[in-house]
């Protein structure tokens, strides 16, 4: 990386440039597999040779349970809904349509009559549920006794924080995805200072691109340590 050319700056126009950031995309290629989510990744990777049609994927924000339930979603051919929509969805139909990922099940709210009709239902069909989530049923504040003791059943798989080895692989691939040159000793600086979630390492780069455009100017550990300050990750 060291020696490269800067990238041609492209026209210097703030509207467009906030339009082109690339969608972060949840294909299974853009998936990074680490120590902290191999487990959960081997899991999705053994289906349909699940010991239960109803499998909890549970992480901390940012930490890749949303992509890593869009791959299994992939491969199931499953629909994708999120909790907090359930209340206006008809459960028999959403049921009948096949395997489902339901995405943030710990923000149930008020849809809680709704998921235990629909965990039944799937359930009772041997139908794949898969359901993301921060914390484990216990901390959803469920009233249904029934449901919480389904949910507390169902197999469970584990997402970490992004370690070290992620967040390197991660800055390296979305900078890869914007043509971005960068020294690898920048790489590192980054990942040691911003917040341990996959959402902060692409809002961070996109940020970068931004100013790096507005200096024109090829990416640096000056610029670096400025966008972090900006950000309000520190910088030195």
């Amino acid at each position: 990386m060291a020696g490269e050319k800067p990238r041609q700056a492209r026209p210097a126009n703030p509207q467009l440039t906030l339009n082109l950031t690339p969608d972060p995309g949840y294909e299974r290629e853009n998936f990074v597999v680490s120590a902290s989510n191999e487990q959960a990744y081997a899991m999705i990777e053994l289906w349909p040779c699940w010991p239960d049609p109803t499998l909890l994927i549970l992480g901390p924000s940012g930490a890749g349970k949303s992509h890593l339930g869009a791959i299994w979603a992939s491969i199931a051919k499953a629909g994708i809904q999120s909790a907090a929509s359930l209340a206006a969805e008809d459960i028999e139909t959403l049921a009948a349509r096949g395997p489902l990922l339901l995405d943030d099940a710990d923000a149930i709210g008020q849809s809680e009559a709704q998921l235990f009709h629909l965990v039944n239902l799937m359930r009772e069909r041997g139908t794949a549920l898969v359901l993301t989530a921060k914390t484990p049923p216990d901390a959803w504040g469920l009233r249904t006794a029934d449901l919480l003791s389904r949910l507390r059943l169902a197999p469970t798989t584990a997402i970490g924080p992004p370690d070290d080895a992620l967040m390197r692989a991660v800055l390296v691939k979305l900078l890869i995805d914007r043509q971005l040159v960068v020294d690898t000793a920048v790489v590192g600086y980054i990942a040691l200072r911003i917040e341990r979630s996959l959402d902060a390492a692409r809002s961070f780069i996109d940020a970068l691109d931004r100013e790096a455009l507005a200096r024109q100017t090829r990416i640096s550990r000056a610029i670096a340590g400025d966008v972090l300050l900006a950000m309000g990750h520190g910088g030195e």
